[in-house]
């Protein structure tokens, strides 16, 4: 059901992205009119002759009134850089463009007092969405399936995952049920002013999710317990920036001590069926680690 605007005009950020691919792809299959904002229309692939494509960033503000004029719904990805500044520049953009609601793809860490960067930087940029004065919904996930996919590496070289986060479990959830939350959320109504906060079913250790990746290519595969030096180590020699390392080890830090297991119903309350488990999320995507 929609609340009848269905051929008023969406716009996807982050389209080329694992969430607002789904994004995208859901709400083409249900025959919406679509307009996406990417940096390189290139990565769109086949999918770009569907939808209405504008070439921008929402790090450059001069670039985003093109894709924002004219558009009733907006889905919004921070995908990296300052989270608030790419959330205000959209919202800015939104509302000189005339957009009645935006749904932000946030994190479930927005909620949580503590004093951590990736919580701080989530609770920013969702203060820049609510003070632009629009009709706003916060998606904020857990832990995203999708990010096994940050061990394809190891697990094709070496058989083994290598990660500083113990017996701590977490509740990853399929992007494919974010997405489907966010279009319930751009196409029907009832959702302005609400957080939904998405995880998976069933909460999962880091050693659990190899198990399972293992046996869904039929290959046996270790997960190691390293040390936090060890793998502050691995991420500088990636490159990684000391901000974001330090981040993903406070995060780190928090699984291991058990503090994000958190599991909620919303996905099924929202859509009606229950969410995707980690066994399906791989049954899916698991040709990656072979």
């Amino acid at each position: 059901m929609t609340d009848g605007r269905e051929q008023q005009m969406i716009l996807v950020t982050g389209a080329t992205g694992k969430v607002g691919g789904a994004v995208l792809e859901q709400l083409v299959e249900a025959g919406h009119k679509v307009r996406v904002l990417v940096r390189d229309p290139a990565r769109l692939g086949d999918r770009g002759s569907l939808v209405e494509v504008v070439r921008g960033d929402l790090a450059k503000p001069e670039t985003l009134d093109a894709a924002f004029a004219g558009v009733d719904r907006a889905f919004v990805v921070c995908a990296s850089g300052d989270l608030r500044e790419l959330a205000g520049n959209a919202a800015d953009a939104a509302k000189r463009g005339g957009v009645r609601h935006i749904v932000l793809l946030s994190s479930a860490t927005a909620n949580d007092t503590r004093d951590y960067a990736i919580a701080r930087w989530h609770r920013a940029a969702e203060a820049e969405v609510k003070a632009s004065g629009l009709a706003w919904t916060m998606l904020q996930p857990g832990a995203f399936a999708s990010n096994s996919l940050q061990w394809v590496g190891s697990i094709k070289a070496q058989g083994a995952v290598y990660q500083p986060t113990g017996d701590g479990k977490r509740a990853p959830i399929d992007q494919r049920d974010i997405a489907a939350v966010a279009v319930k959320a751009l196409t029907s109504p009832g959702h302005e002013g609400k957080s939904y906060v998405l995880t998976g079913p069933e909460a999962l250790s880091a050693a659990e999710q190899v198990a399972r990746i293992g046996a869904a290519i039929g290959r046996p595969l270790r997960f190691v317990d390293v040390p936090e030096s060890a793998a502050r180590e691995g991420m500088e020699k990636a490159g990684l920036p000391e901000v974001l390392i330090q981040a993903v080890l406070e995060i780190h830090a928090l699984v291991k001590a058990g503090q994000d297991e958190l599991i909620t119903s919303t996905v099924e309350q929202l859509l009606g069926r229950k969410a995707r488990t980690y066994d399906e999320w791989l049954e899916r995507y698991g040709r990656a680690f072979v």
